[in-house]
């Protein structure tokens, strides 16, 4: 099983991503967390990386790109696996096709998580680190004990502002990637905003009808 998890930041993409992969034994592969991991460690490419960030932009499709062609060049698991935020531009979808047809393998499925640009601003908005522990905090949804409060930092890409325009690029960009899925008959999109393991479920039962049908939107 190949899979494609497409959704807006905060989306809920990446808790959907590690469920599936436990519950099919699939090989977890996050655009996010390599480039993030390259930021912290203030590499060439982490600087790069973090200019864009900040700014609320895309890391240009030739980086994000080779990190992704790499992996997969170098994954012994290339038969089971689901992207995790990659593609997210019609050219990263072009050339995920191309390294996977010089591989003789196809994407199985798209799937689509869809969040409305307000939930997930609240989602986002409200997050908030512990510095000495690393723990990760929701205002509102997974609220911190009152004592750390005044020590919780919010990510500097984490503002109104920045994700306001990650999401702005981000609708612009996915859209020719949704069409190329559905074209393709790949696309499974399921609404993000119930609880997660309601979401989870809806994609267990649309994933379900794999190997017996074409998957369509």
């Amino acid at each position: 099983m190949r899979l494609v998890m497409i959704g807006a930041p905060a989306s809920g993409k990446g808790t959907q991503a590690n469920r599936l992969t436990r519950h099919f034994d699939l090989d977890h592969i996050s655009t996010g967390e390599m480039l993030r991991a390259e930021e912290a460690k203030r590499s060439e490419l982490g600087l790069v990386v973090e200019s864009y960030l900040k700014r609320g932009q895309l890391v240009p499709d030739s980086l994000v790109v080779k990190l992704v062609g790499e992996r997969l060049a170098h994954n012994h698991l290339a038969q089971r696996f689901i992207l995790d935020g990659f593609p997210r531009t019609l050219n990263q979808a072009l050339a995920l096709d191309r390294a996977l047809g010089e591989m003789g393998q196809a994407i199985d499925a798209a799937l689509l998580i869809e969040v409305p640009d307000s939930a997930v601003l609240e989602r986002i908005t409200g997050r908030r680190a512990d510095p000495e522990t690393g723990r990760i905090y929701h205002l509102k949804f997974s609220p911190p004990p009152p004592e750390i409060l005044h020590r919780l930092e919010q990510r500097d890409d984490d503002t109104a502002e920045v994700m306001q325009a990650r999401l702005s690029t981000y609708r612009e960009r996915i859209a020719p990637v949704v069409a190329h899925y559905r074209d393709q008959g790949l696309l499974i999109a399921v609404d993000g905003t119930p609880p997660p393991e309601a979401v989870f479920q809806e994609l267990l039962c649309r994933l379900a009808s794999l190997n017996s049908t074409p998957q369509e939107e």
